[in-house]
């Protein structure tokens, strides 16, 4: 199953190409790119006793211990970097802090780092590592903390060995919980494993047990719900010595892909080292390839019906296979990393700039102020002109933020509601109807003379029967008109709603900071607040004109009026000329003048800078939080930027 030269492949130089793929992954992931940017990368994952630590082992030919709970517990990263000048191993550990450290966590994780002389020193530093990141069970201090941690444990080996390999072995599955092992731990491990192969960057060596239905699997139902298609995905099966005598066709089957469960990548069969194999101490790639050879030449495997596929039989043909395709797999990612680098460095520097400068001193506070004021004036001006297009789809996307097309709809609104509701009576002109014997609707009739009677009898005063009050029109008119004032009023109070729900969003908009929004808001609702009670005053003056007798010079009036050939038609042109009067002079003299004109005055920098220096610190000074996010941002900027610098 494995010839001289497939032994071959674990001494052979990597390529240069390969090697530079992979030192960028590993550089990019230790300058912290990893936390936010998905990179290629190749885990390997299955149950607690699937065998993972031996596949382990035949990939890296680190001996990884073997003991219950030890190298189990954290993320391990392992980098293997082939170099010629290197006639010794020169390993480095150190650990890359989860993202959702503090600031002090990560500098304590970060600087640790040790130097191994050789893996023997293995046991010691994974159970210092796992006293440093706090995990249950390791240090006499760590009683109570969590059983497994998200950082990751980083072993760099520089060697003569000809391997050139970044793999990521991750916590075994907790099959069932216990006493060691709780609930909650099952779903800790289950989590982290799923949100390293979620990403579609990740290579999944899945490890099976050979004994094991496959379909069963839980690492095979994880891989199979995140790649649908097995595209990504190796499996790997384990211990073939401990299946039944009889099911070796299953597992030939397995190797060619033609079981029940199948994967785009396929399958590789693999024998773990027995017991008695490790004793010996001196178990090298090389032995244990020949073991593993001797193991699939025995004749239960020739007499099993379906041959074994030999090309995906064994660790050296695994290792090749991992080795080239995560190369390949590298290298198609690498150029949409970048493009994903560039983006989020993009979208960090505006966020930035949107954070705005510091503001450590009241000459900072200010003018941060009255930078907000200029940008606040700008939209604003806009928004009131109709011109949506400088800012796009950004701030005008929605109709409620298109601040003189609503004024204008609701005026429009207002001005068909006054026509339509504003009179307290319905008139209707008297056509006789000849099919009625000349006789008016009782409906019509009955509205117009209902009307005109209840006026005339609150008018009359000397006059000779037959004729009117010169009064009479004055209070018909003012009875008719009576539900103007509150229907006005109404349309004044749904102008001024909408222009602070505008305002609140230009705030949202210009201020990323929420303490800020919300103080800069308040300080201008409360001018808002008194524009809308001047607006009410200008609105109780017109209303007092109203009340006086009617007065027009309109043309329409006199034009119409002529015309008019009954008393109540008259009555109705008086009123709608008034009317029209009267919705104008609202729409004009109180919404336009006390609510939207100079509404971009209400924050801008000439009164700023005569606020006193306790209003500037109250409205402008810069929270804690703020500056956090700055600084956070900032490392970002900073680990992209370094990122960059690896790849290009």
């Amino acid at each position: 199953m494995t010839n001289t030269s497939d032994l071959k492949t674990l001494t052979q130089d990597t390529p240069s190409r390969s090697k530079s793929l992979l030192q960028k992954i590993a550089e990019l992931r230790a300058v912290g790119v990893g936390d936010h940017i998905s990179l290629p990368q190749l885990v390997v994952c299955g149950d607690q006793s699937a065998g993972k630590s031996s596949v382990l082992e035949g990939i890296t030919e680190i001996p990884f211990p073997r003991a219950d709970g030890v190298c189990t517990k954290f993320a391990t990263e392992i980098t293997l970097t082939h170099s010629n000048t290197h006639t010794s191993a020169e390993i480095t550990a150190t650990i890359i802090p989860h993202a959702g450290r503090s600031d002090d966590e990560k500098a304590k994780l970060l600087a640790f780092r040790r130097q191994l002389n050789n893996y023997d020193e293995l046991p010691a530093i994974i159970k210092e590592v796992g006293e440093i990141m706090g995990l249950r069970g390791f240090g006499e201090n760590n009683k109570s903390g969590p059983a497994f941690g998200e950082d990751v444990l980083s072993i760099h080996e520089i060697s003569n060995k000809g391997r050139h390999l970044t793999v990521v072995d991750l916590p075994g599955l907790i099959a069932v919980s216990g006493d060691d092992q709780t609930e909650g731990d099952v779903d800790i491990v289950t989590g982290l494993v799923e949100s390293y192969i979620k990403s579609s960057r990740t290579i999944i060596a899945a490890i099976i047990q050979a004994g094991n239905d496959t379909a069963t699997q839980k690492i095979i139902k994880m891989a199979q719900k995140v790649d649908p298609s097995g595209d990504r995905t190796v499996g790997v099966v384990t211990k073939p010595d401990l299946i039944n005598t009889g099911t070796e066709g299953r597992i030939a089957k397995l190797s060619r892909n033609e079981d029940t469960v199948k994967l785009k990548r396929g399958f590789f069969i693999v024998k773990n080292p027995a017991p008695t194999d490790l004793k010996s101490g001196d178990l090298d790639a090389v032995k244990r390839a020949k073991l593993e050879a001797n193991f699939f030449a025995e004749s239960r495997w020739k007499q099993a019906g379906p041959q074994l596929e030999k090309s995906r039989v064994g660790m050296p043909n695994l290792f090749k296979y991992l080795q080239s395709y995560l190369e390949e797999h590298i290298e198609k990612e690498l150029p949409k990393v970048i493009l994903d680098i560039r983006r989020m460095s993009e979208s960090v520097g505006e966020s930035l700039q949107l954070v705005g400068p510091e503001r450590h001193e009241l000459a900072d506070m200010r003018a941060y102020l009255i930078n907000i004021s200029m940008k606040y004036h700008t939209i604003c001006r806009d928004a009131l002109r109709g011109n949506y297009e400088d800012l796009g789809d950004s701030f005008f996307k929605e109709d409620e933020t298109r601040l003189r097309a609503q004024v204008q709809l609701f005026n429009y609104n207002f001005a068909g509601t006054m026509r339509l509701k504003g009179a307290k009576r319905k008139y209707f002109a008297r056509v006789e109807d000849e099919t009625n014997g000349g006789q008016v609707a009782e409906s019509e009739k009955g509205v117009t003379e209902e009307a005109n009677d209840w006026i005339y009898r609150r008018t009359r005063g000397s006059e000779l029967p037959g004729t009117t009050n010169p009064n009479f029109l004055t209070e018909l008119y003012h009875e008719q008109s009576s539900k103007w004032y509150c229907m006005a009023e109404a349309h004044v109070e749904k102008v001024y709603s909408h222009a602070k729900s505008f305002i609140y969003k230009l705030f949202a908009f210009i201020v990323p900071e929420e303490r800020v929004q919300r103080n800069l808001f308040k300080e201008v609702e409360m001018l808002l607040q008194a524009r809308l009670e001047t607006a009410k005053l200008e609105l109780k003056k017109l209303w007092q004109d109203e009340k006086d007798s009617p007065m027009t010079y309109n043309h329409y009036y006199t034009d119409n009026v002529q015309k008019a050939r009954r008393e109540e038609l008259k009555d109705k042109i008086t009123e709608v000329v008034a009317l029209k009067t009267f919705v104008d002079n609202v729409c004009r003299q109180v919404i336009e003048r006390h609510i939207l004109r100079d509404l971009t005055k209400l924050f801008w920098a000439p009164e700023i800078l005569k606020y006193s220096d306790e209003k500037v610190r109250m409205l402008a000074e810069e929270s804690e939080e703020s500056r956090q996010r700055r600084e956070d941002l900032r490392g970002l900027k900073e680990t992209l930027e370094s990122g960059l610098a690896i790849l290009i």
